[in-house]
Formats: structure tokens, C-alpha cells, sequence
């Protein structure tokens, strides 16, 4: 090879590595990482798969609220999810901005495993003495026989947030003994990591009950019916859940919660789920952050909610949030 061609081939291969290396770094751009509550994930998964088909890939990690909420102020991933809203000491310490909205709607349902009991209706005060471990059998609801094994979250979760936050709307006992966090002193029970280490507590042991985004519920377990403000028995679906977000009225930062909202038909613990973005600091990732939260509130996409096991977000809800996506910039 005369001196002339290894010149031409060394270029080429410079060439070639360069463009590879775009194509790479390119990828890289398109891939968007996200982390947060484990209640929305089956549906923030099936969206974002097919937000691939669209361009976005986006690889979403269900870690539960409180890590995604600190991986989110670290500044380790392009966006953050949450059942429990940002709290203002935390958006403090995210020098980029914060861009809050919700994304989905859900109903956390009180899961049960129980061969010999049918179907289950708790009073909102049933459902607060079970899990302060006042009722230990099932002989003591009337439904079936035998000990009660309670399963609750083990790790920082959203979803105990809203469910503790319930308890304390339902029990003045429960608030001052217990109260409500992301994570609590449990007075009972054994614990779970994520929907998914609970739905598995609670499908592989007979006989015990727990609380789970609806999603999570299938198979052995089965959702109780809770007593509502109103006195009615109410099943955590899209009805009941529909009929109780109405109720919620968002702040600036698009946060809103109502533990025990009226209404004949509100299902008492119902909640939105949030996405946390940054407001600049995106680069040129910015287009695609943006596009995959707009496919993730298109009404293609909330339009499978309900299938999913959520509830749907519509109206003034819906168009609040779309308009957030537009602050995140670059």
C-alpha cells in the first residue's frame, strides 16, 4: 500500500470512528432517563414503549417516590415521578427549575388474599384498626377465618403518602399515633418494596391484606370495598376514582389531594401522580422531553389508562398539565 493510500484509508477510518461516534452521541440525546413511584409504572411503561414508534426512547426505573424525588434534586436522571407532590425545601435545591404536573389519576385499593372470603366491605374505621393491628382475624370482619398477615411498603413511597394521609383523614387516633409520610412506623405488619414486592407479599400468602395501587391487583388478590364520607361502600375504580378527583383543586405547582373527599360515588383513596422535569439545563434532549410528556397526555395515552387499572385525567386537570410541558426548555 503506497503512502498515498494509508493517508486516504487512515482518513476514512477517522472519518468512519467520527460518524460513529456522532451516532452514538446522538442516541444517547434521544434516550431519556427517568425514576420514580412504582404506583403509575405499568402505565408509564406501556406509553413510553410506544413512544419508541414516535422517536423518543425513554427508559423509565420503578424505585418508588422518595428515591426518584432524590435522584430527581441530584440531577441523575432528565426527569423524576412522584405519588407525594415536591415539597418546597426540596424544589430549593434544584438550581434548573421545576416543572410539576400531573400525569394520570389512580385509586389506592386495601388488597386482600383470602381463599374463603369472597368479597370484602370495610368501614373506614375497619380499615384504620387493621393496619394499627387492633384486627388480627378474619373472624373479626366476618370474612372467613384464621390470623391476618398485613403487608405494607418497606421503602419511601408515594403511594404510603397517600394512603397514610387517607388513615389520618379517616382516624384522629391514627394521625396522632401513626400519621402519614412516605415512610411511617408501621404498628404491624411486614414489609415490601414498590407496588410490585407488595402485590407479591400479599399474592403468595393467604390470608393477608395490604394496600396497592389497582393496578397491582390481580390474580389471588382482590380489592376490598371502603366506606366513602357518604356512608356508601365504593370499589376502587374508575367510577369511584373518576367521582373523587373531580374534587381536587390544584395549587401554582399543580399539587392537589383531597384524603376523604365527598361525594356518593368518590372512592375515599384517590390520588394523581406527578412528573417532575427540569425547567432549562435539558440541552438537546429539551425536544424530546417534551414530546414524550405530550404523548404521555395525549388522549391516545389516557385513553388506556383504564385498562391499566387508573383513572384517566380529563378537563381542566388535563389541559393544565399539558400546558406545564411547555416550560420545559432548554
Amino acid at each position: 500500500m503506497t503512502f498515498a493510500k494509508k493517508a486516504l484509508f487512515a482518513s476514512g477510518m477517522t472519518l468512519l470512528g467520527a460518524g460513529a461516534l456522532t451516532s452514538a452521541a446522538a442516541l444517547a440525546q434521544a434516550t431519556l432517563n427517568g425514576a420514580g413511584a412504582s404506583f403509575p409504572a405499568p402505565f408509564y411503561q406501556r406509553v413510553f414503549a410506544g413512544a419508541a414508534s414516535q422517536g423518543v426512547r425513554v427508559n423509565y426505573q420503578s424505585v418508588g417516590s422518595g428515591a426518584g424525588v432524590r435522584q430527581f434534586v441530584a440531577g441523575t436522571v432528565d426527569f423524576g415521578a412522584t405519588d407525594e407532590p415536591i415539597k418546597a425545601s426540596e424544589v430549593a435545591k434544584v438550581k434548573r427549575g421545576v416543572v410539576q404536573f400531573p400525569a394520570v389519576g389512580g385509586t389506592i385499593a386495601i388488597a386482600f388474599n383470602k381463599p374463603d372470603c369472597p368479597s370484602l366491605r370495610l368501614t373506614q374505621k375497619q380499615a384504620v384498626d387493621i393496619f394499627l393491628g387492633k384486627i388480627r382475624t378474619w373472624e373479626q370482619l366476618k370474612c372467613g377465618k384464621g390470623p391476618i398477615t398485613v403487608a405494607h411498603r418497606s421503602d419511601g413511597s408515594g403511594t404510603t403518602f397517600a394512603f397514610t394521609n387517607s388513615l389520618s383523614a379517616f382516624s384522629p387516633e391514627w394521625k396522632s399515633k401513626v400519621g402519614e409520610g412516605k415512610a411511617v412506623k408501621w404498628p404491624v405488619g411486614v414489609g415490601g418494596k414498590g407496588n410490585e414486592g407488595v402485590a407479591a407479599l400479599i399474592s403468595n400468602t393467604p390470608g393477608s391484606i395490604g394496600y396497592l395501587n389497582q393496578a397491582f391487583v390481580k390474580g389471588r388478590i382482590k380489592a376490598a370495598a371502603l366506606q366513602n364520607r357518604a356512608g356508601r361502600f365504593v370499589m376502587p375504580n374508575l367510577r369511584g376514582g373518576a367521582a373523587a378527583l373531580n374534587n381536587i383543586k390544584l395549587n401554582s405547582m399543580l399539587a392537589g389531594e383531597d384524603p376523604n373527599p365527598a361525594g356518593a360515588d368518590s372512592y375515599p383513596i384517590s390520588t394523581l401522580t406527578w412528573i417532575l422535569a427540569y425547567k432549562s439545563g435539558n440541552g438537546a434532549k429539551a425536544p424530546a422531553i417534551q414530546k414524550a410528556m405530550n404523548i404521555l397526555l395525549s388522549s391516545a395515552a389516557q385513553n388506556q389508562a383504564d385498562d391499566l387499572g387508573y383513572v384517566p385525567l380529563k378537563g381542566s386537570i388535563l389541559s393544565q398539565a399539558r400546558n406545564a410541558v411547555k416550560s420545559i426548555g432548554k
